[in-house]
């Protein structure tokens, strides 16, 4: 027998630059930790004078353990922080159903 548990839709995506095998491993501690689970993508982005290899961390409400779209987005933002500290990163962006946040530690 096959159930069926419905869900919001509600997906948060966070993209910082940084290598591959470490953000997989920064995301696997931090999910063992709190109680999480993600994706993660390899991505390119292609810019004015150059290209950088990073990834794309996804983040949704999974029906299982349902969450509200802001404990979701509190999510997305606690474990970008730690991504951009751990990959070394000055930025990152997360990307959801309404808005996209920029994070920055670049001086102004």
């Amino acid at each position: 027998m096959v159930t069926m548990t419905p869900a919001p839709t509600v997906r948060f995506d966070i993209f910082i630059a940084g290598d591959l095998a470490h953000a997989k491993q920064v995301c696997r501690e931090h999910c063992l930790a709190v109680g999480l689970c993600v994706t993660v993508e390899p991505v390119a982005y292609i810019y004015t004078g150059g290209e950088e290899a990073g990834v794309r961390v996804g983040l949704i409400n999974y029906p299982r353990f349902p969450a509200s779209p802001d404990e979701l987005r509190d999510k997305a933002r606690a474990l970008a922080g730690l991504l951009m500290e751990r990959l070394c990163q000055h930025s990152y962006s997360i990307v959801g159903p309404e808005t996209t946040e920029w994070y920055s530690r670049r001086p102004a």
